[in-house]
Parts: C-alpha cells; sequence; structure tokens
C-alpha cells in the first residue's frame, strides 16, 4: 500500500474569513446539515424496510423482494452520476440539489399515498387460503412513481451536498473535516431511517412513517432555501467529458504522427500561452508527462491544427491543451483504484439484503421489544457513525502524534477492505449458526419456523463492515475530490455513487446465477444454504483485497500533499 508521506494540508480552521468575501465558509454548515440530515432521513424511510414492504404489503416472494430492493439501489446509487454531470457542466451544484429536494418531496408524498390508500396495494395475504393476490400493473405503477422519484432526488442531491458544502471552504482542512460530517449526518439520518421511521411503519402504520420522512424532506428543503445568501456558488464550467472525448479522438487521429525527441515537439496550451518565452517544450509550453505518452499526440501541433496569427483553435478534435491531457491522464490513472471499490460494494449490497431476510426467521426479540428486520442495518450505519466519530477525534490525531504525518486515503481504503474481508466471513459464521439451530429442530421444511437464535448475532458483521465503510468511503471521496481535475469535482464525487451502483446491480447478476447454477438459494430461507453465498463473498474480498494492494502500490499522488 502507499506508504509515502502525503501529509495533508493542514491549515487552520479558525482561520477568519476575508471580509471581502463573505460567501462561503462555516456559517453555510447548520443549513447543509439540516439538508444533508432531511435527505438521509426521507431515503431512509424510504428504502432501510422496501424488502419488508415489498414483502408484507404487495406479496412479493422474499428472495424476489430482496432482488427488486437491490435494484431499486443500485439506481438510486447510479442516479447521482449524471447529476454530478449535470451539476458540473450546465447549472452548478445548488440549484440542482435545490430541484432535487423537492423531488424529495413529491417521491415521499407518493409513497405515502400507496400506504393510505387500500387501492393501490393488493388485498393482504391470509395464511392457508390459496396463493396470495399478486398487485396489478397499476398498483405497481404507483409504487414505481415513487421510487422514480426518488431516483430523481437522488440524482441531483446525493452527492453534489457534498461537492457544494465543499465549495464552501478554501483550505483542504476544513473540507476534509466537513466530509467527515457529511458522512456523519448522512449515516445518522439513515439510522433515524431505519430505526424510529422502520418501527412506526411495522408497529403503528406505513402511512404514518412515510409521512414523517415526507416532513423531514420538507424541512431539509426549507433549510436549504433559508442559507441561498450564504452559499459560495461556483459556475458550471461547461462539459467535463467533452474535453475527455477530445482527447481520446485526437490522440487517436494522431496515431501515425511520429514522436521525435521532446525538445523538437510543439504542445499546445491556449492562445494565451502560444507567445511564452519559456523552453520546456519546442514552443515553450510544459511538456506532457512521459506517462500514457501515446495521449500526448493529442496536444501536438501539426499543421492546421491552430490559427497563425492568434493561436486559436481551427480543428478542435485534433488538437487539446496540455491541460486537458494531463486531466485526462488523471481520469486514467485513478480508474483501477476506483474497480477495486466495486467488489466491495457487490459483498455489502448482498449482506444488506439477505441480512434482513435472515432476521425476519430469527428471533428478534429484546426484552418485551421486537426489534424490526428491517432496523438490522442500523448496526452498520451506526458503526459507521461511531467510527468516523472516533477517527476525526481520536485515531488520526493518534495516528499523526506517533507517526509524524497523516495516514494518506490509500492507507484508509485499504484497512476498509481488510475490515470487509473479516465482516463478510463472519456474516458466513452467524448464518452456519442459525443453519444448525434449523437443522436440530428439523424445520427445514417449514419457511415460517423462526430460530431461537437471536437475530441480534447478525449486528456483529454489520458492525465491523461499518467500521470498513467509514474508513474507505470518505477516504475515497477524499482520493477523487482533491485528485480530479476543477472541471471534475462534482463527478468525482459522484465515481462513488457509480461504484455503489454497479455493485448492486452486480449483485442482483451475482445472486442470479447463485440461482440457477446452485440450490443455495431457495425461497424458503430455512433450506437455504445462505452460508456458502457469504464464503463465496469472503473469497472474493479477499483476492479483491490483493488487486487493491497492487494498484496503491503503483499509484502516486498528483495533489494530495502538494
Amino acid at each position: 500500500m502507499e506508504a509515502q508521506d502525503s501529509s495533508f494540508d493542514h491549515e487552520s480552521l479558525k482561520e477568519p474569513r476575508d471580509p471581502k468575501n463573505r460567501k462561503g465558509g462555516w456559517i453555510t454548515f447548520p443549513f447543509l446539515a439540516v439538508a444533508i440530515l432531511g435527505l438521509g432521513l426521507a431515503a431512509g424511510g424510504a428504502m432501510s424496510n422496501m424488502v419488508v414492504y415489498l414483502v408484507t404489503e404487495y406479496n412479493v416472494p422474499s428472495v424476489d423482494a430482496a432482488q427488486i430492493s437491490t435494484i431499486i439501489s443500485g439506481s438510486i446509487s447510479l442516479a447521482p452520476v449524471l447529476g454530478a454531470v449535470v451539476a458540473d457542466a450546465f447549472f452548478g451544484s445548488y440549484p440542482i440539489v435545490a430541484v432535487a429536494m423537492v423531488m424529495s418531496v413529491l417521491s415521499l408524498a407518493m409513497f405515502t399515498l400507496t400506504a393510505s390508500l387500500r387501492i393501490l396495494r393488493p388485498a393482504a395475504c391470509q395464511a392457508g387460503a390459496g396463493p396470495c393476490e399478486q398487485a396489478s400493473a397499476g398498483q405497481m405503477a404507483a409504487l414505481y412513481a415513487g421510487v422514480g422519484l426518488l431516483c430523481l432526488s437522488s440524482a441531483g442531491a446525493r452527492f453534489n451536498q457534498a461537492t457544494m458544502g465543499a465549495n464552501q471552504f478554501d483550505a483542504a482542512a476544513d473540507r476534509d473535516v466537513f466530509f467527515n460530517w457529511y458522512f456523519i449526518f448522512l449515516y445518522a439520518s439513515s439510522v433515524l431511517g431505519a430505526t424510529l421511521i422502520v418501527y412506526i411503519q411495522d408497529t403503528v402504520s406505513w402511512a404514518l412513517g412515510f409521512g414523517i420522512s415526507c416532513a423531514a424532506s420538507v424541512v431539509g428543503l426549507a433549510a436549504l432555501l433559508l442559507g441561498a445568501r450564504y452559499y459560495r456558488q461556483p459556475p458550471a464550467q461547461g462539459s467535463p467529458f467533452t474535453g475527455i472525448a477530445r482527447v481520446v479522438v485526437a490522440a487517436v487521429r494522431k496515431r501515425k504522427v511520429n514522436m521525435v525527441a521532446s525538445d523538437e515537439l510543439n504542445y499546445y496550451n491556449g492562445p494565451s500561452r502560444c507567445d511564452t518565452d519559456s523552453k520546456t517544450a519546442g514552443n515553450g509550453v510544459p511538456a506532457p508527462s512521459d506517462s500514457f505518452s501515446f495521449l500526448n499526440r493529442a496536444a501536438l501541433i501539426t499543421d492546421g491544427d491552430v490559427d497563425a496569427v492568434d493561436c486559436s483553435v481551427v480543428r478542435p478534435w485534433r488538437i487539446c491543451t496540455v491541460e486537458q491531457v494531463e486531466d485526462f491522464k488523471t481520469v486514467v490513472r485513478i480508474l483501477p483504484l476506483w474497480s477495486a471499490a466495486i467488489v466491495l460494494s457487490i459483498s455489502i449490497g448482498v449482506q444488506i439484503n439477505f441480512t434482513v431476510l435472515q432476521a425476519l426467521v430469527m428471533d428478534r426479540a429484546v426484552g418485551r421489544f421486537n426489534v424490526p428486520a428491517g432496523s438490522m442495518i442500523v448496526a452498520s450505519l451506526l458503526s459507521v457513525v461511531i467510527f468516523l466519530g472516533l477517527l476525526d477525534r481520536i485515531l488520526l490525531p493518534l495516528w499523526k502524534r506517533l507517526t509524524g504525518h497523516t495516514p494518506t486515503p490509500l492507507q484508509l481504503v485499504g484497512v476498509g477492505h481488510a475490515l470487509t474481508v473479516l465482516s463478510m466471513a463472519a456474516s458466513a459464521i452467524v448464518e452456519r449458526r442459525r443453519t444448525a439451530t434449523v437443522l436440530v429442530h428439523g424445520e427445514e421444511d417449514n419457511p415460517m419456523w423462526v430460530s431461537p437464535l437471536s437475530a441480534m448475532w447478525l449486528i456483529l458483521p454489520f458492525a465491523v463492515s461499518g467500521a470498513g465503510e467509514a474508513l474507505h468511503f470518505p477516504a475515497q471521496v477524499t482520493l477523487y475530490y482533491q485528485e480530479f481535475p476543477p472541471s471534475l469535482k462534482n463527478t468525482a464525487t459522484g465515481m462513488m455513487a457509480m461504484i455503489v451502483a454497479l455493485g448492486f446491480y452486480l449483485s442482483t447478476a451475482l445472486v442470479n446465477i447463485v440461482q440457477r447454477s446452485t440450490t443455495w438459494l431457495p425461497d424458503n430461507m430455512n433450506a437455504s444454504k445462505l452460508e456458502n453465498l457469504y464464503w463465496l463473498l469472503t473469497v472474493l474480498v479477499a483476492v479483491n483485497f490483493g488487486y487493491y494492494l497492487t494498484c496503491a502500490k503503483l499509484y502516486k499522488y498528483q495533489n494530495i500533499g502538494k
């Protein structure tokens, strides 16, 4: 793993703001915090209990419900990538986040209607009364309308909120602290959604639970709008992907150009740099780096590429600036590290949904209180919140005191990988114990039988997974935000959304493959071999950890530590 000393820019968090620039700074934080909490509570209230909602209110088979929930989670995770691209290219973060918060209100209002109006759900399933009534196309359309609005909300706000918050600060130390608090509030609101809202849904009514989430979304929207006069709102810088595409096209079109000695080459860096007298390259323009040298052709000036008088671009798909080439190289360098996180997301996606199904057939009593199955994920969320707090206040300062430098993002991500391996193994061991109780009582053929094994055992793997997530998730966001060029800042934070989305989609594909090729996952959880799936995930995550270590060892920071 990357072991170089790459201490971050730890400027004082208490520096006074420039009196000439009254926008931004920590004055914006209370407004953003309430908006983050409101959105997180709304999303948590809608998604934490989705598997149970599908099974109990829409009569969907359990494994199918888990698969549907996974696909929805993947869509909600993928949508922020599109939102980040739109924010980068056209509008900036704030307008997109504001519209997204409106979509959140509409989404939760739709969910509330599906829970309130009997006509929008099939008849309740009665034990011993034959096959359950399936939801009609119209009923599923109403449900998916709420899901679609939730996806739009996630598209605009999920990670644009993070970028918007980071844009309020100049010092890297302030941005690091903001990212930590962003995730603390995000996960804390998810905890409330997965406990308080889920409990109300299970014990009082689904309509009230969704209604409270809708109210939280309204409060978050109001807070966001009230802070508008304090926000910095950097203008959109145009589509970042046009420049990336031009680099690829220009490099390919010049693939036959003879690349001679670097001091004889003329590179392009825009009209303002055309007449520079420096001698870093043939025309005085700083030469591109040697890595991925094939791409350097994109910035090489050939006949007819630029105007001889004012150096303006004549053929934009044959010539790019050195900066555009280097920006594209930054993206290429980071892709292997980014891909290593996909397997993490696959394993976590499987673990989340199947743990809910495990909890439904385990003893969920804690004293006289019966823990809702959808609330089991709280262990992971609380672990993330607690561990982030410990990192910010105790562990990272202690690390710096002992070693003299702050751990790099790659080191934090690596520890997160290791903890995820342990979490999958822990899930397999807990499932082995649950299956043993089923076999002892001879209840393999009874899908309704509840094991006397306490569902609280499921907390252990979730807690370890949450600690790992607290390390690798924020560290990856920090890495992408600081390493990516300015035109890709929103897209950088959206990279994590792409990882989570791909993980959820691929976890669905993995479960489908396992269902078709093995007998591990029947609809009856008491006859399943879920332990085998968890051991398979343990092996996959362990192998992926080795791949990550190789990528991290080879990666060299571009901006962090400078």
